[in-house]
Order: C-alpha cells, then structure tokens, then sequence
C-alpha cells in the first residue's frame, strides 16, 4: 500500500471515529433530553387533571368523555387519581388501564413521593400531591409518539450524514494526501534520471524549510559526495593505470632489446639492474595503494588502541633511516613528557607509522644534504608534530594540490615517487580525527604541521 493511501484511510478513519462519537453524543444526549421531557410533561399532565377534579370540581365523566373523544387517544397520556389508602378516585380509561397500579405500587410512591418508569414501551410517571391537607397519588403514562419519531429521524440522519461524511472525507483526504506528497512525487522523478554518468544533476530543494526540503537537501549532499567520489575513481584508475605502464613498459622494453641478440655480461647486470628497478618501483607502488586502500577502510574496520606518538615516530624514524642509511632525521622534544596522557592517542600505530614515514621521506628526499627534523610539543588538550626540511620548497600554486592522489608537481623529474605519499598521509591523519598543514617557500625548505587531539 503506498503512503499515499495509507494517510488517506489514516486521516480517514481517524475522523469516521471523531464523527461517530459525536454522532452517539448527540443521539443519547437527546434520547436522554427527550425521555425528561416527557416524564415532565406526563407530571404536569397529571397534576393538571388533579387540579381539574379536585379544584375546578369537573365531573369525572366529563373528563373522561374528553380523554376518549381526543385525537389519538391510544397515544394521548392516561391520568388515574387514588388516595393514600388505594381507593381509585378517577381514571381516563379503567378498561384500558395502561399502568396497571397495584398496592405495592401506590406504596411506593408514597415512600418516594415520586417514581420514573416503563410500562412495556409506554412511559410512566407516580407522584405523591398534596391538595387541602389530603394527599393523593396520581399516575400518568403515555408512548411518547412524537419524541420517538424525533429520535427515529435523527438516527436516520446521522446514520445517513455519517457515511456521506466518510465520502467526503475519504476524497478529501485523497486529495490532500496527493497534494502533501506531491514533492515527493517530484523527488522520486527527479531522481530517477539521476545515473552515474549524470551526477552532476541535482534535486529541487523546495523552499528549504519542511522535511521534504531537508530530504532534498541531504541527497544533494550524498549527490555530492558521490560525484566526488566516482571522481576521485576514475582519476585514481587514470592514474594508476599510467603509474603501472611506465615501470613494466619499460621492463618490458628492456628485457625485449636484451633477448634480441647476444649480450656481454656486462650488459645483461646491467639490464637486470633496470629489471630490479622498475620491480622495487611496482612493490613501492603497491604497497602504498594497499596502505591507501587500509586508509579508506570504514573507521569501525580499523583498530585502535592507545598509542604513545613519540614511539612512533621513533620506530618510523628508524625504518627510514634503515631504507634510506643516506638520510639523517632528528626528533626534537620541545618540553619534558610530565604526563604520558599528554603524548598518546587512539591510534592505529602501522597507519600512523606509514604517515609519519611519508612525511619523513619527503623531507630528506627534497633537501640537500639528506637531512629533515621532527619536533614534539604538546599541550593538555592537544599534541603538534612539525616536520621541517631545508629543501627546494613548494610553489604557491601547488601547495592546494599536493594532497591530490598522484600528483607530483614541478619536481617530478628530480625526484622519484608516485604520488600517493602525501594523499595517503592527510588520509591517515583525518582518521585519526587530526588534522594536517603546510607552509613552504622555493628554495626555503617545507614544514608540515600536524595536530591531533586527546578525546
């Protein structure tokens, strides 16, 4: 069932039984409101005759000879008069005798001075009166017609109006139910053209207040992150593409050109030496797409554990150093570790190493002699790691774009790499909830500034 539907019978039967309560309000309160008006009219009947017989002294034949020559008689109400002692003094019709008084009867209302009640479907009223220091029962009762016919066509119309109402009601709410959803009709067109070699579509916003809006608003944003993300895919598989090419390109090259004839020794070392070049170029490609695929890992895929900073960077500082015995790095503590809380984080300590190794890398790869430095402060609340060369520097023009997957800059020609080292380094760094910054000038050296958080 759509929820168009489903809100047009909810909206629907929510008001049926709105109506149907107020429809049996109205039908018993005037079933309730008819029933006392017809036991005081019966009572003012009734005292109304006593007057007549008692009072104005009209002969009880009289009386009688007017209860049957009445329209409607069978209807009309019926008035017996007796005294305390059960002696009837009058009655309209004794052959009739709608109420069937008994002694028990007249006893009790003498007791009560006044009793309510049903003869079958006929009403009945006993009421104790008191005329000239005597005390007489009187009992009126009569079918009140008129009052059910009332009651009987005001069942009729509300049983009738009801349904005509739950119509009405029924297409009403249809149609508002379409109305409210239409902006979700319009979204759920919208994005049907959406594909993936359109991204760049996005949906009407509306007026940007109600729920409709804010769906709107939060699928642009995963629109946007799609098309960023679809992107970064294709430039990634671009890339990686032409990264693998050259080295086995020219591995392949190399090995062709060296089976062609025959070869001194000397060659063929030395055509086995490019062979292991380009080779120790794909393990280094590799390895760093598989560190930055564990960087894109959901965070709840990724381990954690308290890490202190300063081992890492240590042991990052010797792996470098034993891959590269040419480079020389120094690790300056700024101010005595008073707390250890104060230099550890949550961290994924083999994540957290390659970042800090790339950065390390960086800086002795770009400076002349080989030499970078690392230096340590912290505060309560959070830790600051400054790498700092006294290399060729950056541009300020590439500075925006050397956190970009496989970009490699003016320098590229100087120095070997692929590209992913810095991408991967910022990518690590925000998981780590840190964040990562540069300052650099040609020819004045770079210095990358880390800063992480103690949650």
């Amino acid at each position: 069932m759509t929820i168009r539907n489903k809100l047009t019978f909810l909206f629907s039967g929510v008001i049926a039984v709105l109506l149907l309560a107020f429809a049996f309000v109205i039908y018993f309160s005037f079933s309730e409101n008819r029933e006392t008006e017809y036991y005081n009219s019966l009572r003012h009947t009734a005292i109304i005759k006593a007057n007549l017989l008692l009072d104005a002294k009209v002969q009880p034949g009289v009386l009688q000879l007017i209860y049957k020559n009445s329209p409607n008689s069978f209807f009309q109400e019926e008035v017996a008069i007796y005294d305390t002692s059960f002696h009837l003094l009058y009655h309209d019709a004794v052959e009739i005798d709608k109420v069937k008084e008994t002694r028990q009867m007249i006893d009790e209302i003498v007791a009560k001075k006044q009793i309510k009640f049903y003869q079958g479907q006929m009403q009945a009223v006993g009421i104790l009166y008191h005329h000239n220091h005597k005390d007489y029962v009187i009992t009126s009762a009569a079918n009140d017609q008129s009052g059910y016919a009332k009651l009987r066509n005001l069942r009729y119309t509300l049983i009738i109006s009801f349904f005509v109402a739950i119509v009405l009601i029924y297409m009403a709410g249809h149609v508002f139910a379409s109305k409210a959803l239409q902006p979700v009709s319009d979204l759920i067109d919208e994005v049907d053209i959406i594909t993936a070699t359109n991204l760049d579509l996005r949906v009407h916003e509306g007026n940007g207040k109600d729920e409709i809006a804010e769906l709107a608003v939060t699928f642009n944003a995963m629109l946007n992150r799609l098309e960023q993300s679809f992107d970064a895919q294709k430039e990634f598989v671009s890339n990686i593409s032409h990264e693998l090419r050259t080295p086995i390109t020219a591995m392949l090259t190399e090995l062709q050109v060296t089976v062609e004839k025959e070869r001194s020794n000397e060659f063929y070392k030395e055509a086995i030496h490019h062979a292991i070049s380009d080779t120790q170029k794909l393990v280094r490609l590799s390895n760093s797409l598989l560190d930055l695929a564990k960087a894109n890992y959901d965070h709840t895929e990724i381990s954690f554990r308290d890490t202190r900073l300063d081992e890492v960077l240590l042991d990052a500082r010797n792996d470098v150093m034993h891959d590269h015995p040419d480079y020389r790095i120094s690790i300056i503590f700024e101010q005595e570790i008073e707390d250890d809380n104060f230099i550890s984080i949550s961290a994924n300590a083999y994540l957290l190493k390659v970042a800090f190794m790339n950065l390390m890398e960086n800086g002795c790869k770009f400076s002349d002699p080989k030499e970078a430095s690392v230096a340590i402060s912290y505060f309560q609340n959070k830790t600051l790691l400054r790498f700092q060369d006294q290399g060729i520097g950056i541009s300020e023009e590439e500075i925006s774009k050397i956190f970009n997957p496989f970009y490699r800059g003016g320098d590229k020609k100087l120095v070997a790499g692929n590209g992913i080292g810095l991408s991967l380094t910022k990518k690590i760094v925000e998981l780590h909830q840190g964040n990562i910054a540069v300052s650099s000038r040609p020819g004045s050296g770079t210095t990358f500034t880390v800063e992480f958080l103690h949650l």
